[in-house]
């Protein structure tokens, strides 16, 4: 029996950090890196229209370069982004294939679909839109996008069973973080039978450079193995996964994955217990047990972004990151329309609702006090 994906190998190009070369996207470099994949038999790639350049990087790299069956490409359409109408939406389509020169596309996604971005797909129907490319051929499979909680997942899919895949973001350092709910976001998707692609596999980076706790366990399992390595054989090792996008950057690191995802087999039991015990060395990092139930921010007068400030919070304490922390800040917190926690004024309606009992005034003080230090010295630089 045949099954969406079942030609794909395990590993997808991701195209959304790209190597770069007086701040442009290195063309010669990215055809150096399709050059390699395609080589061992590698054919998934994926990028988006949000993705500056990138589309357009991949049509001289890849699609003015092979034969156009002998690849899948992807891209994606976020219509939350600068869309006043239905129009506005779908003319990303028509850019994204006179960018990529693609004359169609394997798998199209709708982009970044959870809270109040689904809204405007749904406003523009973008649903049924997608359904009349694909009848038209110029869309193969279509699917989404998401970041948002396992119970949203379950309402689209319920309402859009004509779905083809779900793009979800899974690691073993968020497979039980309940900011992003890996595992349960997971099994939603397998309870609808619904292929999965997965995205941040190696977490933006950080799980090739883990804490010190972490990379003691691995390397005590195989000192030559990368700490990227395991983070992608945990994702590729998961039924019902089409492939696992890694963002490459560079031809070292095109170099690393193929040579340990080229003859991909399932992990070992040794290797499971491995990764077992490198999610356990995380989860003794103190960190703040805010479980994003998001109970404080429906009483703070301020509307304060609570949770995504302790997320950005905890990003800092685990891979000592301030530039992943603030881009974590950005998105969680001003990205969702909340307010910074240096404007919070130390009411605590937030500590009478919040189930954990933080001290959360204490908390957002210390979020206020490490990164707004850091933002004024990026300001005075």
């Amino acid at each position: 029996m045949s099954y969406l994906g079942e030609n794909i190998k395990k590993l997808g190009f991701g195209l959304m950090r790209l190597p770069q070369k007086d701040d442009v996207i290195d063309i010669e470099q990215t055809k150096q890196m399709v050059d390699m994949f395609m080589a061992e038999g590698f054919t998934y790639f994926d990028t988006a229209w949000a993705y500056a350049g990138s589309e357009d990087a991949i049509r001289q790299a890849l699609v003015e370069r092979y034969p156009r069956d002998s690849f899948q490409l992807a891209t994606k359409n976020a219509a939350w982004i600068n869309c006043k109408t239905r129009d506005e939406a779908i003319s990303q389509f028509d850019t994204s294939l006179k960018q990529t020169g693609a004359g169609y596309f394997d798998f199209y996604l709708l982009h970044n679909l959870g809270e109040s971005r689904t809204k405007f797909f749904d406003d523009f129907d973008m649903w049924s839109w997608v359904q009349e490319k694909k009848e038209q051929g110029l869309i193969k499979h279509v699917g989404f996008s998401f970041h948002s909680t396992p119970e949203e997942l379950e309402e689209i899919l319920k309402a859009h069973p004509e779905m083809e895949f779900v793009q979800l973001q899974i690691n073993y350092a968020d497979w039980e973080n309940p900011a992003v709910q890996s595992r349960a976001c997971y099994e939603v998707a397998r309870k609808y039978n619904k292929p999965v692609i997965i995205m941040e596999p190696v977490k933006g980076g950080m799980l090739a450079t883990p804490p010190q706790t972490v990379a003691d366990v691995l390397k005590k399992a195989d000192e030559n193995a990368s700490y990227a390595s395991w983070a992608i054989r945990f994702c590729a090792d998961l039924e019902g996964v089409i492939t696992v996008l890694s963002g490459m950057s560079s031809v070292e690191q095109m170099a690393d994955n193929l040579s340990y995802m080229k003859n991909f087999t399932s992990l070992s039991e040794e290797e499971k217990k491995t990764i077992k015990k490198a999610q356990e060395e995380l989860s003794k990092i103190p960190l703040i047990s805010c479980t994003s139930c998001n109970y404080c921010s429906k009483v703070c007068p301020m509307d304060i972004g609570v949770s995504g400030s302790f997320t950005a919070m905890n990003y800092l304490t685990l891979y000592g990151s301030m530039d992943a922390a603030l881009h974590q800040e950005g998105w969680l917190v001003g990205g969702h329309g909340k307010k910074s926690a240096c404007e919070c004024i130390k009411c605590g309606a937030c500590e009478k609702v919040c189930p954990q009992h933080l001290p959360i005034r204490d908390l957002l003080s210390d979020v206020a006090d490490k990164f707004g230090q850091n933002k004024e010295e990026k300001n005075d630089a």
